[in-house]
């Protein structure tokens, strides 16, 4: 089995799909390898397709806040990924085949880091490791059994940015039930 830094540098050289001809660089992760706690987005924006790391956009910025205010964790504390690791052209949401095509980098970060707690950002994420078609309106405010612990799904920050503060409540109660998660047994 490959270590994450190992699985990392193989995704760099990706051209599983389409999207390998239309990024600047893979967006792989960012994180402790061991991390109890991972969030999983959709897919990178402009901003991480230029400087090759997750969520360090608006929405990236709005995700540290309310992470460190809801759970007393700044970035260092935690990883983060994306169902699809490079951006899709004009920030439109991934394909079904881009996500197919993913899917097995996704499951070995799964694998190898091993949370204890899984937060999914938005539908794509959301669905994708539930193996359901809902949407995350109806399956936040819980949590799921996930691996070897659980998953939490809430809203996009993207999402929240636009949504106003009762999605932005909404997420801040999410990330409560995440941090209660990581405190238990």
């Amino acid at each position: 089995m490959l270590t994450l830094a190992e699985l990392r540098d193989e995704a760099l050289g990706c051209t599983r799909c389409a999207l390998a001809g239309t990024r600047t660089q893979v967006v792989f992760d960012v994180g402790p390898p061991d991390a109890d706690l991972l969030f999983v987005g959709e897919a990178p924006g402009q901003e991480e397709d230029l400087q090759g790391e997750p969520f360090v956009g608006r929405s990236g910025k709005l995700l540290d806040k309310l992470v460190l205010q809801e759970m007393g964790l700044d970035r260092s504390a935690f990883a983060i990924t994306n169902v699809v690791k490079c951006r899709p052209p004009g920030n439109r949401d991934p394909l079904p085949a881009e996500i197919e095509a993913c899917r097995p980098w996704l499951e070995a970060q799964l694998e190898l880091v091993a949370p204890r707690v899984v937060v999914t950002l938005g539908n794509f994420a959301a669905q994708l490791l539930l193996g359901t078609t809902l949407g995350v309106t109806k399956l936040r405010g819980q949590a799921y059994p996930f691996g070897r612990g659980r998953l939490v799904p809430t809203f996009h920050p993207a999402y929240a940015l636009r949504g106003g503060a009762e999605i932005v409540a909404a997420v801040r109660a999410d990330l409560v039930r995440a941090k209660l998660l990581l405190a238990g047994p």
